[in-house]
């Protein structure tokens, strides 16, 4: 059986056809470091992927606000979020269940103020400030790396 056969593709090949994509919001948090500029990696939970922050949308906020709050709980960043998405990238969330689901990650850049070692999800998460060409090849979703490597 060949990659694109594989059970996991054949999957992710039919969740576009007969699903639409769910909404989700993504902070891609961004300072400058003694290199140049740096971009936040967080790992995911319970893959450990490295991944931006983000979550679902949040009842009362606008997508960009939501973003800012997942930098915030999933990084501990604050800083000033762009009101516009920089772009977007699909990818199969696994849920609780098992069952995987189409998402659309509206991408929103969020310029790093602060940094806090105390913030929701500190004692779970694992967080890497790298340059965006070393970001696009630590993530495995495709349309986040090409977002990542055109910065």
């Amino acid at each position: 059986m060949n990659a694109e056969n594989s059970p996991k593709k054949i999957l992710k090949r039919a969740l576009n056809v007969v699903r639409p994509s769910f909404t989700q919001v993504a902070a891609l948090c961004l300072r400058d470091g003694p290199d140049g500029t740096e971009v936040l990696l967080i790992q995911t939970l319970t893959r450990k992927l490295w991944m931006i922050p983000k979550g679902w949308p949040i009842d009362g906020l606008t997508l960009s606000e939501a973003a800012a709050q997942e930098a915030w709980e999933e990084g501990g960043i604050r800083g000033i979020i762009e009101t516009q998405p920089m772009g977007a990238f699909d990818y199969a969330k696994i849920k609780q269940s098992g069952l995987p689901v189409q998402c659309r990650a509206q991408v929103f850049r969020l310029t790093v103020t602060e940094v806090s070692d105390t913030y929701p999800e500190a004692g779970i998460r694992t967080r890497r400030w790298v340059s965006p060409k070393k970001a696009s090849k630590m993530v495995e979703t495709k349309g986040l790396a090409s977002l990542l490597a055109d910065l």
